[in-house]
């Protein structure tokens, strides 16, 4: 009945927005809510079932919003005709080295092996290099202000959450092949260190995305809200509901990717469950709880450790391909470790970690809290300071602080949290 009320009460904050803002601005949040309930729910699986602290979701959801881009944008014949032959065989060139490093690594040993190994590493540098650079310099000149990139493939935007798991994924296995042998602080370090390299390629690396120029060009995956204005069927729509079509079109955007989104959220949490209440999900606890007692019992802890990275980290993705489809553009400098690391983490320790209703929850509590205590901060302060004189230097600084209410709260809330209910405000069973 707790968490019945929890949901409910959320869901009557929700209605409120609506009510006494707007049902468009409550519809956003909401939105935004599933989406941040996806991206708790891969932390939760990694910290809730293994005990895995990563502190690079930034750079998975990145990966994701850019899987958006190279799945859905339009093909750039021209940047291909100038640059794409090189780009896949520096792509050849660089599998042939990895290659060469591996059969070196396998046939030799001792000194021979760590020399023969830094020479393939620096000979394949430079060899790719000389391929890549003038490939990369004839793309990125192709009508710079409009395109400068190779594209996508010009497929639905839907296929892109997908394919954006499969990045989130791929890089996970890379990401945890180097780190996970790591004691857990020095794990937090380098997963956050190698998300700013992802966050850094993907600003600098205009031929692929365009870097900070953004891509604006995005397909969405529902009608637009022009389309909708002008369709016979939508104008009788509004018309037997006694609306205007103007907003009655953006809320009927809104509405369809909530949709979308809550399907996609209601899968990924059947699956969780599903994988939660199994032999596997016991077994993930029980290395979470006491991993020497876990190894001795004959569990490949790394492996499994591996395993749940990345399993984690491909929900992010695709939480991240999600976000960038309902903005239908991809901007690489928004990426930043406060709202995609930090946020996502008081999420699932205020819902529960451990559980994945409460990481729901707390997905839905903390970004609809962080959305509104930008437009209340303002108001709070007037009405604390409302009795100082408008010159006085704390009024003045106060109101200056406005904006940063929410960091406050977000800070209060996690103390609250963890005085009252350490657990989590649905606590795992």
């Amino acid at each position: 009945m707790k968490n019945v009320i929890l949901f409910a009460l959320m869901g009557l904050a929700l209605v409120a927005a609506g009510e006494y803002q707007s049902w468009a601005f409550s519809l956003t949040i909401l939105n935004l809510c599933l989406i941040s309930a996806v991206m708790a729910l891969g932390v939760n699986i990694q910290w809730g079932y293994a005990g895995i602290f990563n502190v690079g979701i930034m750079g998975f959801a990145a990966l994701g919003g850019a899987a958006a881009v190279l799945v859905n944008a339009a093909p750039v014949p021209e940047a291909w005709a100038a640059g794409g032959v090189g780009i896949l065989a520096s792509g050849v060139a660089l599998l042939a080295v990895i290659g060469l490093i591996v059969l070196i690594r396998r046939k030799t040993s001792g000194q021979l092996r760590r020399y023969a190994t830094i020479i393939a590493v620096i000979g394949g540098f430079f060899a790719i290099r000389l391929v890549y650079d003038p490939a990369v310099e004839a793309i990125e000149s192709i009508d710079p202000a409009k395109t400068g990139f190779l594209g996508g493939l010009g497929l639905p935007i839907i296929f892109s959450w997908a394919v954006g798991g499969l990045f989130a994924a791929g890089g996970a296995w890379v990401v945890g092949k180097v780190a996970l042998g790591l004691r857990s602080d020095y794990l937090a370090i380098a997963t956050l260190g190698i998300s700013e390299i992802i966050i850094a390629v993907l600003k600098n690396e205009d031929w692929l995305t365009r870097g900070v120029k953004n891509v604006s060009t995005l397909q969405p995956a529902v009608p637009t809200a022009i389309e909708l204005q002008n369709a016979p069927w939508f104008q009788d729509l509004a018309a037997w509901f006694n609306t205007d079509v103007i907003p009655a079109s953006g809320i009927f955007v809104k509405l369809s990717y909530a949709v979308l989104f809550t399907i996609v959220l209601l899968l990924i949490l059947w699956l969780s469950e599903k994988a939660l209440k199994s032999p596997w999900g016991r077994m993930m606890r029980a290395i979470r709880d006491n991993r020497d007692a876990a190894q001795a019992m004959g569990k490949d802890v790394t492996r499994r450790h591996l395993q749940t990275f990345i399993i984690g980290s491909a929900v992010v993705g695709i939480a991240g391909a999600m976000l960038t489809t309902m903005d239908a553009q991809f901007t690489p400098g928004t990426y930043n470790p406060l709202r995609f690391t930090f946020l996502i983490w008081v999420m699932v320790i205020v819902g529960g970690s451990g559980n994945n209703w409460g990481s729901i929850l707390g997905g839905f509590l903390i970004w609809f809290v962080w959305i509104e205590a930008e437009r209340f901060g303002p108001i709070v302060m007037e009405l604390v300071t409302s009795g100082m004189d408008p010159e006085s230097p704390l009024r003045i600084n106060l109101m200056d602080s406005a904006a940063h209410l929410r960091l406050f709260l977000m800070g209060a809330i996690l103390l609250i949290v963890l005085r009252f209910s350490p657990r989590g405000l649905i606590p795992e069973k």
